[in-house]
């Protein structure tokens, strides 16, 4: 019997893309736990706008946090 894998990180980097994008030495643990937390808080938050995926990238000083949701609306509010 061969040896099972999970198909999403067979696919990473081919056909889907990352859901956290950046690089760090020595806060890995500490942003890791903390985009953790911002999955958590968001998803907790928002749950009935049907959030499908949560990307994070980070720069120098800045996170950008984009949210792919079913409806907009409830997230950002009526008027845009």
């Amino acid at each position: 019997m061969g040896q099972k894998i999970h198909p999403h990180g067979l696919r990473v980097g081919i056909i889907k893309d990352w859901d956290s994008r950046w690089y760090s030495k020595k806060d890995f643990a500490d942003q890791l736990l903390e985009d953790f937390k911002i999955r958590e808080y968001t998803k907790k938050k928002l749950y009935t706008s049907g959030i499908s995926r949560i990307e994070i990238e980070r720069a120098a000083n800045r996170i950008r946090i984009t949210i792919n949701t079913a409806k907009p609306g409830m997230v950002i509010g009526r008027g845009g």
